[in-house]
């Protein structure tokens, strides 16, 4: 075996770092008996929760990315469990989706509408609920809520968006420095809760969340060779121009072409006496950052990777949409490497659950926070209300209850999960949460009053990336969209028209399915209490907001 940085090489031992960990599958597979109607007891509950890890980046959703094998593990255990295929958030963006969940309420009513707000902690949350009804609970990772949490019995979190390399962590007794990789300190955080720290008398409810693989994604030194001699595949959208959408996609700041930065995000000749400072924008420049912690191993093994390819880079001189093509291939491949570590945390996870044979009466759930651009429409990050920002992965492993290998297609969000870990539990409901359990549909029961539409509101602008405020409706064919901010509307019919490439709210053959989502889309503001501000900017404000932006791709 190779030797390792220092902060890297004492997870080894524990996780088996860069194997494929699958023992867990075939014990399952060599207990699991016929589906029940119930598990005998209350069940425990792990929720692995990662951080903009889009669905098709999952080889079971069977996305375009699924000929590369980005997630074993995640695959085995949507193969053991059941997958949904129509998960949404709703509110795509990191800390709003994390209070959603906390709550089962919307963004307006749990008081976190976008990442510059404070979660207010001494609200109900379901944690708090399940220790009333008997559970012990454990956090590990990234909270992004600020505050302390409430509600858990033993928790370490990461502050804010956490660091890749020698993190901190903020703990109950203070802020700890911990060295290694973030994906494999959390892990082995969880792993140790599960085998010494948790309350053994009691059901649990375990959360472990990891940062990867959100911006700067940042790789452990064991995968950075991961994909290295493969062409990994394009979206047939990298060269999207939005010609047909509504303007704001033309007016955003996500674009692997323009915005994509190719020191601190692309890590090109990027050191830490790199003069990031002097740099001009608002980059985020944590990757640099996280440079100046790394130990001296790590910086070495990081900078003989890329540097010699960095250099290749140069040697090449890349223009107009060579140089988009390179810098999707670095992105993707680092993307990727990132959520290898996640998978690999969810089979250690397994294989600790399988060792203290806890899997029999355990749920395990795996989501993220929402889905991601991986290229698509040249973009990166979230935010949209479109396809791949809007899904989230969701598969879900509850023995006795789904069947092995399931897919449901019915429409569930975040927004339903605070509800369905507490009727796994056995506890309460309360009627102002907002969201529904899928409980019947983890047993393969869709209630014939289920919904039809899922309602979406996001609210960060002017910010980061310029996604403009914006509120819509999606069934299981059409999405309406409202940028309200000025008065800008789009629709889509998802079914001949997946990709969304063409706006069709002009369109007069579909003027009565429109006047019909306007009619839902309003329906739902209503049934949720949405009360937030959507009225038009002045024209003037609409201008100062768009006139600085050269809207013409380079090249």
């Amino acid at each position: 075996m190779r030797r390792c940085a220092d902060g890297e090489s004492r997870f080894f031992s524990r996780v088996a770092r860069g194997v494929v960990i699958l023992p867990w599958l075939l014990a399952l597979a060599a207990t699991t008996t016929a589906v029940a109607a119930q598990p005998a007891r209350r069940p425990n509950i792990v929720f692995i929760f990662s951080d903009d890890h889009a669905p098709h980046a999952i080889g079971a959703y069977n996305g375009w990315l699924k000929s590369v094998n980005p997630t074993p593990n995640i695959d085995a255990l949507a193969a053991s469990g059941m997958l949904f295929r129509n998960s949404f958030c709703t509110n795509s963006i990191c800390g709003p989706s994390r209070a959603v969940i906390q709550t089962g309420k919307h963004s307006h009513k749990n008081g976190f509408m976008n990442n510059g707000n404070s979660f207010d902690w001494n609200q109900q949350t379901f944690p708090k609920l399940l220790q009333q009804a008997g559970y012990t609970t454990a956090l590990y990772g990234k909270s992004h809520l600020q505050g302390k949490p409430q509600g858990y019995d033993d928790w370490k979190v990461l502050p804010g968006q956490g660091l890749y390399y020698n993190p901190d962590l903020i703990t109950p007794e203070g802020r700890v420095r911990v060295e290694g990789h973030c994906t494999d300190v959390v892990t082995d955080l969880a792993v140790e809760w599960l085998k010494e720290g948790r309350d053994g008398s009691k059901p649990f409810m375990l959360m472990v969340q990891h940062k990867a693989p959100h911006r700067n994604w940042m790789p452990a030194l064991r995968h950075l060779s991961l994909y290295d001699d493969m062409q990994m595949p394009e979206p047939n959208t990298l060269f999207d121009k939005w010609h047909d959408n509504a303007p704001p996609a033309r007016f955003q700041e996500l674009e692997i072409d323009r915005h994509m930065h190719l020191n601190f995000d692309l890590f090109v000749d990027l050191t830490p006496d790199f003069d990031g400072d002097s740099q001009e924008g608002g980059t985020d420049r944590s990757a640099w950052r996280n440079m100046q912690r790394m130990s001296a191993e790590q910086l070495a093994a990081w900078r003989a990777f890329y540097g010699p390819r960095d250099e290749a880079f140069h040697q090449a001189c890349l223009t107009a949409d060579g140089l988009v093509r390179w810098k999707y291939q670095r992105y993707v491949k680092n993307y990727l490497r990132c959520v290898r570590g996640v998978d690999e945390s969810v089979g250690t996870l397994m294989a600790t659950l399988e060792e203290l044979g806890l899997s029999d009466n355990t749920v395990v759930i795996y989501s993220s926070d929402q889905g991601f651009y991986i290229g698509d429409h040249g973009w990166y990050d979230k935010r949209w209300m479109y396809e791949e920002s809007l899904k989230m992965p969701l598969i879900v492993k509850w023995p006795g209850v789904t069947e092995a290998g399931s897919v449901n297609e019915d429409l569930v969000q975040n927004l339903d999960y605070a509800e369905t870990f507490l009727e796994m539990a056995g506890a309460e409901i309360p009627a102002d949460m907002q969201g529904r359990s899928l409980v019947p549909l983890l047993a393969g029961d869709t209630p014939a009053d289920w919904r039809e539409s899922i309602y979406y509101h996001y609210y960060e602008y002017p910010s980061v990336h310029m996604v403009p405020r914006h509120y819509g409706v999606r069934n299981d064919r059409y999405k309406l969209i409202h940028f309200y901010q000025f008065d800008e509307w789009e629709f889509y019919d998802l079914e001949t028209d997946p990709d969304e490439l063409q706006n069709l709210y002009e369109h007069a053959d579909y003027a009565d399915e429109i006047a019909t989502m306007k009619v839902e889309l309003e329906r739902l503001r209503a049934e949720y209490q949405d009360d937030s501000d959507v009225a038009e900017l002045p024209a003037e404000e609409q201008q100062q907001l768009r006139s600085p932006v050269t809207i013409t791709r380079k090249g």
